[in-house]
């Protein structure tokens, strides 16, 4: 584990990968604007938003009014996996640090870029990943199936006064369990949705593989993890205190019925042993934790219990 000495301002490129997003992005964009990310007022970052060939193409004025610097690039003929728009971000960014956002549609909550930054200063070859939750009562695939829709989204983000509010999502979400019977911070993470590595990393990793081609990606976003934590010098940390919240736009997995979940699961796991010969598909290296406990609710221990 390598400890970095070198306390100059880091450099940041967030890359936000976006398909028929039009109601999510500006909510999404609002959550890492400056006005809204803790201590980011003078932050060098930018925003690169890949409109990854969306039917109706995104419109840059539907967040003129946010406070955030950003970029948008569009793809026409895009794959239905986001690897190569990933990849065309990270060849166009100017930032040391990547954050990597492959489903476009997550609100983060205030301290991500503060603290995924202070890992950065902490440890030269970071790897940060912020645990992923859903809005709403449940994983979304429960909840849809419960009458949870986007009129409900909004009446809830309206409810907790978001975004002047940002850690009350922890008011309105719930953490992805994969099946587990309890959400705890200290649990191990296998993605993120938010997830930030040096840019020297990602192009040492070879970028994101453009092999897992399936819609959505399949264990796109789990195999650049997992690569990345296991790489040589990485230092694998976890936040604890910030979130990743999924709202709800038809995502491959995430919004459709469970029965459906699966077996597009079993697609994915599929094509992950074909192209990693039945590897594992978590990492076995120590995990770093860095953060706190903003609020009550954040608390998840207590409050997710299955």
């Amino acid at each position: 584990m390598k400890y970095n000495d070198n306390h100059r301002p880091l450099t940041l490129s967030v890359i936000v990968i976006a398909y028929d997003m039009a109601r999510e992005i500006p909510r999404t964009l609002q959550s890492l604007s400056r006005t809204y990310q803790q201590e980011a007022e003078n932050l060098d970052y930018e925003i690169i938003v890949v409109d990854n060939g969306s039917p109706k193409p995104l419109d840059e004025n539907s967040w003129s009014h946010i406070d955030a610097p950003v970029r948008l690039l569009r793809i026409d003929d895009a794959k239905p996996s986001p690897a190569i728009a990933i990849n065309h971000a990270a060849e166009n960014a100017r930032g040391e640090w990547l954050c990597l956002m492959v489903d476009g549609a997550h609100l983060v909550t205030p301290g991500v870029f503060k603290f995924a930054l202070a890992a950065g200063h902490a440890f030269v070859e970071a790897v940060v990943a912020v645990r992923y939750f859903f809005l709403g009562p449940d994983e979304q695939n429960h909840s849809i199936a419960k009458g949870y829709c986007q009129a409900v989204e909004d009446n809830l983000l309206n409810s907790v006064q978001w975004p002047t509010e940002g850690y009350r999502l922890f008011e309105i979400g719930a953490p992805f369990r994969a099946g587990a019977a309890s959400a705890n911070w200290l649990h191990k993470m296998f993605e993120s949705n938010c997830l930030f590595m040096r840019r020297t990393k990602f192009e040492a990793l070879g970028g994101a593989d453009e092999a897992f081609d399936l819609p959505g990606g399949g264990f796109l976003n789990l195999d650049l993890y997992k690569r990345a934590c296991d790489s040589k010098g990485a230092t694998p940390v976890q936040l604890i205190g910030e979130g990743s919240f999924h709202q709800i736009h038809g995502g491959t997995t995430t919004n459709v019925t469970m029965e459906q979940r699966q077996n597009r699961t079993q697609s994915y796991q599929e094509q992950y042993n074909a192209l990693r010969k039945d590897a594992a598909l978590t990492s076995d290296k120590p995990v770093i934790y860095m953060g706190h406990l903003p609020t009550e609710k954040s608390r998840i221990h207590r409050y997710f219990k299955g």
